[in-house]
C-alpha cells in the first residue's frame, strides 16, 4: 500500500469490484470510508454501457469505529438480498477498512444465514496484491466456489460438448478493446468450427459456471486476468488451456496451431475438418492487410525509427514483437507495471529490444522516455501524457486509459483483424519528415507555438525571442530534440538565457 497521485494498476479491491460486476446478476458490496466508493462514478464514465448493477458501499464512518461494524455490514447484505435477489453477493474490504482488522467472514457466514443468496468474502491480501492480481484470484474463487458447490449438489456437468468448443477467461469490465477483442475471437473461433462454451466473467451467470468442465479446452488472452483460473480447472479436470496472445500475425498462426495440437490430441485419429495450415495462408495473405503493410514502401518508411513500448504485460511484450519482427521498428526499450510479471515479460521481449524497464513508478518512465527521445511512444493513458509533454506522439495500446480509448467503432486488437487495427496504429503514431514538412507548408499542426516546458529539462532556463523564433524554423520533427540537446548544452556551460548564438554552439558541440 502507497500514496500515490499516479498507479498504473489501482488497489485490490478496484480488481475485485471488476470482476464481480462483470457477472451478470451478481452484487458486489465495498466495506470502505467516503473516499474509496469511486467505482460506480468510474465505470459509469468510462464503459459505454446501457445498465449495469452498481456496487454498494458499507460505509465505515465514526459511528462504525464507535460500535463495530458487523451489524451494518450484515444488514447491507441482507438487504440487498431482498431488494436485487441476486445470485451471489461478494464482499470486499479496501486497503483503508482492513486497517480495522475485522473478522470480515465471520459478518459474512451470519448473513448467509439470512440471505438466500450466496455470499462470499474476496479472499484477497488487499496489501500485497494490486487490482490485476486481485482480479484474476476473485475470478479462481468464485469459479471455484461454484464448481465444489455443483459437486456437492451433484449437477456439475463433466461430459465434453459434441463439438469441439471453448471457454474464453477474462473479458471482463473497463479492460481495454475487450469487448471488441471478444467478438473477434468468436469471429476467429466460429471459422474453425469451434464453439463457446462460456465467456467469464463478462455477461455470464454464476449458474453457468458448472458447465465449465464441457469445454474442449480454455483460452487466456490476457495473463493477468483468467490464468488462475485456467490452471485451476487443469489441474482438476485436466483441460488444456491456451495463454498465447493472438496479437499481430505470427502470434494468431501461433495461437491457431496450438488450438490444432489440442485437437488433434482429443480426436486422435479423427481427421479434422479444418484445414489448419489453409485458413492461416489464406487470412495472412489475402484477408489480413497487415502482412501485406508491413512489405509495403510505406511500412518501410519506418525501418530503424526508434520506439518506446510500455503497459501491461500482455499488450507490452505483444506490441514490442509486432513492432520489432512485423514492422521492422527498432524497440529501444520496451516496459510493464506488472512487477509480478517481470520474469515472464523479461523472457518474451528479451530479443526484440534494446532494453528492459520494469517498474510501477511514472517518473522512471518519464526519465526513460526523455533519455532516449524517440520517435513514438506506445503506452498507456500516462505515456500519453508524458509524450505530449515532450512533443513525442503515443499510441495507446494498454490500460489504464481514458474514455477516448473505450471506442464505440470496432477496435479489436486481437485476430487478424486487429492486426490491421494494430498496423493503423503503429503506423499514424510516427510522424514522417515529409508528412511533417508539408504541414509547415500549408499551414498544419506545426505552426502552433513551441512548447519550452519538457520532462527532459530544468524549468529555470529562459529563451530569447528570437531563439524561439530560429527553434520555430526548425521541421517538427526534430525540433524537440534539437530544443533539448541546446538546453541540455546550456546547463553544461551554466548559461541561464539561450540566445541564437548559445543554438549554434550547441549544434556544434554535438557535431550537428
Amino acid at each position: 500500500m502507497k500514496l500515490a497521485y499516479w498507479m498504473y494498476a489501482g488497489p485490490a479491491h478496484i480488481g475485485t469490484l471488476r470482476v464481480a460486476s462483470s457477472f451478470k446478476n451478481v452484487h458486489a458490496i465495498m466495506h470502505a470510508p467516503l473516499g474509496d466508493d469511486y467505482f460506480n462514478v468510474m465505470r459509469s464514465m468510462l464503459e459505454r454501457e446501457r445498465d449495469f448493477t452498481p456496487v454498494t458501499a458499507s460505509i465505515v464512518d465514526r459511528h462504525v469505529l464507535a460500535r463495530g461494524s458487523q451489524e451494518k455490514v450484515v444488514e447491507n447484505i441482507t438487504r440487498k438480498d431482498k431488494q436485487e435477489r441476486p445470485d451471489l453477493i461478494v464482499l470486499t474490504p479496501t486497503c483503508t477498512s482492513s486497517i480495522l482488522q475485522e473478522d470480515l467472514q465471520n459478518f459474512v457466514n451470519r448473513a448467509a444465514l439470512e440471505s438466500k443468496s450466496d455470499v462470499i468474502l474476496a479472499d484477497v491480501n488487499h496489501y500485497r496484491v494490486n487490482e490485476l492480481q486481485a482480479a484474476d484470484r476473485t475470478l479462481e474463487q468464485i469459479i471455484r466456489y461454484y464448481i465444489e458447490k455443483a459437486r456437492q449438489n451433484n449437477t456439475l456437468e463433466n461430459h465434453k460438448t459434441s463439438q469441439p468448443s471453448a471457454n474464453i477467461f477474462g473479458i471482463f469490465t473497463l479492460g481495454f478493446h475487450h469487448q471488441h477483442d471478444c467478438r473477434e475471437l468468436k469471429r476467429l473461433l466460429a471459422d474453425l468450427g469451434i464453439a463457446i462454451n462460456e465467456i467469464i466473467p463478462e455477461g455470464c451467470s454464476v449458474k453457468n459456471l458448472k458447465n465449465l468442465p464441457k469445454a474442449w479446452f480454455n483460452i487466456v488472452p490476457y495473463r493477468e486476468v483468467g490464468l488462475m483460473a485456467a490452471v485451476y480447472l487443469e489441474k482438476e479436470f485436466s483441460i488444456p488451456y491456451i495463454s498465447t496472445t493472438p496479437m499481430g500475425i505470427v502470434d494468431t498462426a501461433g495461437f491457431i496451431s496450438e488450438i490444432k495440437a489440442i485437437l488433434e490430441k482429443q480426436t486422435q485419429h479423427t481427421k479434422l475438418q479444418i484445414d489448419y495450415e489453409k485458413y492461416i495462408d489464406n487470412q495472412t495473405r489475402f484477408v489480413s492487410q497487415a502482412a501485406w503493410f508491413s512489405r509495403s514502401i510505406d511500412c518501410q518508411n519506418l525501418t530503424g525509427k526508434k520506439a518506446v513500448v510500455f503497459g501491461d504485460a500482455t499488450h507490452a511484450s505483444s506490441i514490442t514483437k509486432i513492432l520489432a519482427r512485423e514492422m521492422g521498428v527498432r524497440v529501444v526499450c520496451a516496459g510493464t507495471y506488472c512487477k509480478h510479471d517481470g520474469d515472464w515479460f523479461r523472457e518474451q521481449v528479451q530479443n526484440f529490444c534494446d532494453e528492459i524497464l520494469i517498474t510501477d513508478d511514472h517518473n522512471e518512465v518519464a526519465d526513460m522516455i526523455a533519455r532516449i527521445e524517440p520517435s513514438a511512444i506506445f503506452g498507456t493513458q500516462m505515456e500519453r501524457h508524458i509524450g505530449k509533454r515532450l512533443d513525442i506522439p503515443c499510441g495507446v495500446i494498454s490500460a489504464p486509459v481514458h474514455i477516448q480509448n473505450f471506442p464505440l467503432g470496432y477496435r479489436p486488437f486481437l485476430g487478424y483483424e486487429g492486426a490491421n487495427q494494430i498496423a493503423d496504429l503503429a503506423y499514424n503514431s510516427f510522424t514522417l519528415g515529409m508528412e511533417d514538412h508539408l504541414l509547415e507548408i500549408f499551414g498544419g499542426h506545426d505552426t502552433k507555438e513551441v512548447i519550452t516546458k519538457t520532462l527532459s529539462t530544468e524549468s529555470d532556463l529562459i529563451w530569447s525571442s528570437d531563439s524561439l523564433a530560429e527553434l520555430a524554423k526548425i521541421p517538427g520533427f526534430v525540433r524537440g530534440k534539437i530544443k533539448r540537446n541546446t538546453e541540455k548544452y546550456a546547463r553544461e556551460k551554466g548559461i541561464n538565457l539561450i540566445t541564437v548564438e548559445v543554438m549554434f554552439a550547441a549544434k556544434e558541440a554535438v557535431g550537428a
